[in-house]
């Protein structure tokens, strides 16, 4: 999939549309969700073109993929999150429900978050 520089996230590394921002590096930001699911609930994107994690992993340099994971673990440090724990997702493609087309990982924690999938989910095949 080719990275389409009119995704939101585009246009908020851009400063076209502004954000909540929590933290910011060379490498990454990230801001409050703007439709939380949990107490909190950051995003954190790479500032690089990259669609997905696959995309990101493959074609990332070094000092990318190092800069953003670091990030992402800055962010739950500066949230304070460390101590009781938190929830790191990042939707891939379709089936994995990415709604943008920009690589980005959910930071969700200040409670239970409960099991990973909602139990209906679990048995269901998509053929």
């Amino acid at each position: 999939m080719a990275y389409d520089q009119e995704n939101i996230f585009a246009k908020i590394l851009r400063n076209e549309i502004p954000c909540d921002k929590v933290y910011e590096d060379e490498w990454a930001l990230a801001f409050n969700d703007i439709n939380p699911q949990a107490p909190v609930h950051t995003l954190v994107i790479p500032k690089g073109e990259y669609v997905s994690w696959d995309d990101f992993s493959a074609m990332a340099t070094p000092d990318e993929v190092v800069g953003f994971v670091r990030a992402v673990g800055n962010v739950a440090q500066k949230l304070g999150l460390n101590e009781k724990g938190y929830r790191l997702l990042a939707n891939i493609g379709t089936y994995g429900g990415q709604e943008v087309p920009h690589l980005h990982v959910h930071l969700f924690g200040g409670t239970h978050l409960g099991p990973m999938l909602a139990r209906e989910h679990i048995n269901k095949i998509d053929t």
